[in-house]
């Protein structure tokens, strides 16, 4: 399949939700673009893990509340089995327990679907990018969780390359094996920023933005963008206030 997905370069999506009308407009939706295809659809988490496997999908657009298996799970598996297939989470909840259970267990973005078509199909392409896409102000629910549990958190689990016992010397050993474009990147994704914002900013291209990218969360032992933001807010080089 990812021959036939280079060949005509659309952005391939299975869309995993139980309820009939929804995913029809949701077709139309994403077959008015020409950028995009709908391969595949399923009503229950079991079918979209058997439809991943069956189409090898770019994005799969995953509700939370569904038969056999629910949302979450599905995409826990999913993203286990099929590491190069992104998971949207697609839902009614607006809740920050599901927002950040979503994103522990690998969803790439988090929307609600009250959203604007476009931001639909904003987030399809920038999940298709390798980015992260959050509903705007979940993005600061995620920082706010962080520093709420500050104290208590092992900051020592977030980078085993290169986490010591002593902040100073570990950031210091972090800072070292940056670049400082490395750094700056470092600094805007944490901040939610997209490829696209931080190569206008930067005046760079996104794949540039995109390997520098790749190369911190490389060094870094870095995962998700969870434990890039612990990363930078516990080491000062975001500020956490403007969100509390």
């Amino acid at each position: 399949m990812s021959g036939e997905h280079q060949t005509h370069g659309k952005i391939r999506i299975l869309l995993a939700d139980d309820h009939d009308l929804l995913r029809q407009g949701l077709k139309l939706l994403f077959e008015a673009q020409s950028d995009m295809e709908v391969v595949g659809e399923a009503r229950t988490g079991k079918e979209a893990i058997t439809q991943t496997q069956r189409f090898t999908p770019d994005v799969v657009v995953m509700d939370i509340s569904m038969a056999e298996m629910d949302g979450l799970e599905a995409c826990q598996r999913i993203r286990k089995l099929y590491p190069v297939t992104q998971v949207l989470i697609l839902t009614m909840h607006e809740s920050e327990e599901y927002f950040l259970q979503a994103l522990r267990i690998g969803a790439s973005g988090y929307l609600v679907k009250k959203a604007a078509p476009t931001e639909l199909s904003t987030a399809i392409r920038t999940l298709a990018q390798g980015e992260v896409y959050l509903y705007p102000g979940l993005a600061k629910t995620l920082i706010r969780a962080y520093v709420s549990t500050h104290d208590q958190t092992d900051i020592s689990s977030i980078s085993p390359k290169y986490m010591g016992k002593e902040k100073n010397t570990s950031l210091g050993h972090a800072l070292n094996i940056l670049t400082p474009r490395e750094i700056e990147v470092l600094k805007f994704v944490a901040e939610g920023r997209t490829n696209q914002e931080i190569a206008d900013i930067l005046v760079l291209s996104i794949k540039t933005i995109q390997a520098h990218r790749a190369n911190v969360m490389e060094k870094l032992g870095l995962h998700d963008i969870t434990h890039l933001v612990r990363f930078a807010i516990h080491y000062g080089l975001i500020s956490a206030e403007p969100y509390l």
